[in-house]
């Protein structure tokens, strides 16, 4: 046998090799800081590796990209178990103020921008930002509300790269 010779387990350990990833969608459903930041921060990361980036906000999380909420983000201190403070501590006045605070600091410490650079930024690295067509008419939102980088307003469907005649929903 050749050194050079592909034994059987060789061709299928060659064919199992996945694919690079080309592209990535990502889903922000959440108006807090932890809500928004881990969404912006992967767009950021696939943008950095040259991987297209598409970015639906829905629900809350469409206030990142909402002109006058963009600039307000807060933690959320009550109901969330991650920050390890006593349930009552999150509704004290202020305590969210002060968590946010908190937790500005040590991104502004990581050199990560605040919200509404983060959008312009990720805009201008050309990820794709996109909001949500039910979401923004449950909040009677409109297109001059967001920022001027978002790409649509779509439809589920839409995003995900289904045609129009695809669409199983009677409308």
């Amino acid at each position: 046998m050749s050194a050079t010779a592909l034994l059987p387990e060789d061709l299928l350990q060659e064919e199992q090799k996945p694919e690079a990833i080309k592209k990535v969608s990502i889903v922000v459903s959440k108006g807090t800081l932890e809500g928004i930041y881990p969404g912006l921060i992967m767009a950021n990361g696939a943008r950095m590796e040259g991987i297209d980036a598409n970015v639906f906000f829905t629900f809350f999380g469409m206030d990142a990209i909402t002109k006058n909420k963009m600039d307000k983000v807060k933690v959320a201190t009550v109901g969330n178990p991650a920050l390890r403070l006593p349930a009552l501590l999150g509704i004290i006045p202020g305590m969210s103020a002060f968590v946010t605070r908190q937790m500005a600091k040590k991104i502004e410490e990581l050199d990560i921008p605040p919200t509404p650079e983060f959008i312009q930024l990720l805009a201008d690295s050309g990820a794709k930002l996109y909001a949500c067509r039910a979401s923004v008419d449950m909040f009677g939102l409109k297109a001059d509300d967001f920022v001027d980088t978002l790409e649509g307003i779509l439809t589920a469907h839409q995003h995900s790269g289904m045609r129009d005649d695809e669409n199983t929903d009677a409308r």
